[in-house]
């Protein structure tokens, strides 16, 4: 009898090797006379452990990671078929795995178990429950279930998802658009791409519902470029959805339309926000608009459109699929539901966890985490990507939910966690904020194309021991005429990580580029 025997397939496991070790895995099963049949899953997001390859027994599929090819023999020597717990690789039932076992994973629930394109797997695992009940609905009460979830954008800026839903609903056109921003480019980031590469028929059955919920029959994905496998999955994946019913012009048979395409970016970050997204869609510069008017009322070619991040529109299937309430009753205040947290930087046990708002930063971190991979006292954090504020160690106790680090001050954005032990510069971290604003912004509005290059030159000034007190109070003036003035979050939150800094670890002020104190 065949045994079932997973090896991921998405960038993180590629990278570290998973097609050697599925090479080795099939060269010695044939030496050997075994039968394994080789299903390429997504990954679990345990990114310490990868490659992690897991088999099917009758007690339900174990792991052994991190593998590597010379690995294979000695794990078949000691019973990795019959899942023997002998190896020091053995990791024991995937789903007892602490990491795991410990998140409350709703749209994540499905990645790393299933073959990324099988629909029949899909389906198997209460794929497409949410569309089937959604084609069942009419416009209005879908809009009505997002509100009532308690849904807020999960790209950053929190907003709720219905509101923006209903506006694009209540906005007459003959022609609406649903546009997913799938241009992950925060430091520290890789939710999106592991639903992209390891569960793309959610995102798919996401977007379509929010076409029937607004009546949109077009959709686009803007996909980063840096994402050449998501590419390969997602059009693979539309392709299998529109023969099987669940995209095209009659959506399983309702006389219902949704279309979708994926189209790709050209590495610019400012094409994350959201009206610079639709410009570079339009096949223009990646420019940001002046607002109003919304784009969900004069959006992608003028017309109302939904502009949504990845884990907004992968949050929608369970909704439908489960009600409301059922996502509602996770979170605390006005962060309902669950957030997708993803754990990078100096850390022992890198990796995605998802969790219900209200888990402290420290939790985070130390629970999962495991504290840093150098194994030195953890220093800073930074949530939230570039933009986000680098947050001390009195910090750490907040609860993770958007009022709480709001009103720190700080952001939980896209939910990146990078972590930085005691060897860090904060003052060279601060530098290269503004760095990245002066490198990566559009240059429409003055405070962020010329701030951003002044602020460079400030902390270079401040850390050379020049006028050192004059150029910090000159730096701050700076960063409140950048968050008072820029068009956009590119240029308005850059001062964020700066003045965070500056403020919880001063010190690294005051001493020379070189380390040494003046």
């Amino acid at each position: 009898m065949s045994v079932r025997v997973y090896v991921p397939r998405d960038t993180t496991a590629l990278s570290l090797g998973a097609n050697a070790v599925a090479d080795r895995l099939h060269r010695e099963a044939a030496k050997r006379g075994l039968e394994l049949t080789l299903v390429r899953n997504g990954s679990r997001g345990m990114a310490w452990l990868e490659p992690l390859v897991e088999v099917d027994t009758p007690a339900g599929r174990v792991a052994y990671g991190p593998v590597s090819p010379s690995d294979v023999p000695a794990l078949l020597d000691a019973g990795l078929l019959e899942g023997s717990d002998t190896h020091p690789l053995a990791q024991g039932p995937t789903e007892a795995i602490p990491y795991l076992e410990r998140q409350q994973r709703l749209t994540f629930a499905r990645i790393g178990v299933t073959d990324p394109l099988s629909i029949a797997d899909y389906q198997a695992h209460d794929g497409f429950r949410g569309l089937e009940a959604a084609l069942t609905y009419d416009a209005q009460h879908i809009v009505e279930e997002i509100k009532a979830s308690g849904l807020r954008g999960r790209g950053g800026a929190a907003f709720p998802t219905g509101i923006k839903w209903q506006t694009v609903l209540d906005t007459p056109a003959d022609q609406k658009y649903i546009v997913c921003n799938a241009d992950e480019g925060d430091s520290g980031t890789f939710a999106d791409r592991l639903v992209m590469e390891c569960d793309p028929y959610l995102l798919i059955e996401g977007m379509t519902i929010a076409g029937l919920a607004v009546g949109a029959t077009q959709g686009f994905i803007y996909l980063r470029s840096e994402y050449p496998l998501a590419k390969e999955i997602l059009d693979a994946a539309i392709a299998n959805a529109e023969a099987a019913g669940y995209l095209g012009d009659d959506l399983r048979g309702s006389g219902r339309t949704f279309h979708l395409e994926v189209r790709l970016g050209a590495g610019a970050y400012i094409c994350g926000e959201e009206t610079s997204l639709l410009e570079s869609l339009e096949g223009k510069r990646g420019l940001v608009r002046f607002k109003p008017p919304l784009p969900a009322i004069e959006g992608l070619f003028g017309l109302p459109t939904v502009v949504n991040n990845v884990l907004s529109l992968a949050a929608v299937p369970f909704i439908l699929s489960e009600g409301a309430e059922a996502y509602a009753n996770h979170g605390m205040g006005r962060s309902r539901g669950t957030l997708a947290l993803q754990l990078a930087g100096n850390v022992k046990r890198g990796g995605l966890v998802e969790l219900a708002f209200g888990t402290t930063l420290r939790t985070l971190m130390e629970d999962f985490g495991d504290g840093t991979a150098t194994g030195r006292p953890l220093r800073a954090v930074q949530v939230g990507g570039p933009l986000g504020a680098y947050l001390p160690e009195s910090q750490w106790d907040l609860p993770l939910d958007y009022e709480a680090f709001a009103a720190e001050s700080a952001v939980l954005g896209h939910g990146g966690v990078v972590m930085f032990d005691d060897s860090v510069d904060m003052a060279e971290q601060a530098r290269f904020s503004m760095e990245f604003c002066k490198v990566e912004s559009c240059g429409k509005c003055t405070p962020c194309r010329i701030g951003s290059t002044r602020g460079v030159e400030v902390i270079d000034r401040i850390r050379d021991g020049r006028d050192r007190e004059a150029n910090l109070a000159l730096l701050g003036d700076l960063c409140e005429t950048m968050i008072d003035g820029s068009l956009c979050a590119m240029g308005g939150m850059t001062p964020f990580p700066v003045q965070s800094a500056v403020t919880h670890f001063p010190d690294d002020f005051r001493r020379t580029a070189e380390g040494e104190q003046p």
